[in-house]
């Protein structure tokens, strides 16, 4: 079970807390924010920039010329969905795509994935992605960290 917190504004200074209750094994939940992860374009641009590669969160920051707080949140929103997965090194984050274990929502990532390698904004992205990891000098923002490894 998951409990979800919200606060609601009230008036000018108070707030209430309210609490719900969710299951985690409900299907419907699953596939409803499994959608819902998909629904945005900001998680579809993150989407089509990892593919088959692990990327630092740095270098999407670099590549979508966002800020580091918005691309962790939607990042977090799509683990939570279960459609990436992270990992820590030292002070980097790194995330890839994960096939969900349902079967058809496996089915419905790879052809999303599919469809965004054919959109012509998404492949500018994509190139811009490589153009920045494969530079002899990464930019100062991005420094030491390290580069996807299929793209190096």
């Amino acid at each position: 079970m998951e409990v979800l917190i919200a606060l609601r504004y009230m008036s000018r200074h108070i707030y209430v807390i309210m609490g719900f209750v969710m299951s985690k094994s409900s299907k419907a939940t699953d596939k409803e924010s499994f959608l819902r992860a998909l629904a945005d374009r900001t998680r579809l641009r993150l989407l089509n920039l990892m593919r088959s590669d692990e990327v630092c969160v740095c270098f999407f920051v670099e590549v979508l010329k966002t800020s580091q707080p918005k691309i962790s949140r939607h990042l977090a929103y799509l683990r939570r969905a279960g459609v990436v997965g992270a990992r820590r090194q030292g002070p980097w984050m790194h995330y890839r795509i994960v096939e969900p274990p349902d079967e058809d929502a496996a089915r419905m990532l790879q052809d999303l994935l599919a469809w965004l390698a054919n959109d012509q904004e998404m492949q500018l992205e994509r190139e811009r992605l490589v153009k920045v990891c494969c530079a002899p000098q990464l930019p100062v923002s991005i420094k030491r960290a390290p580069r996807p490894a299929s793209l190096v």
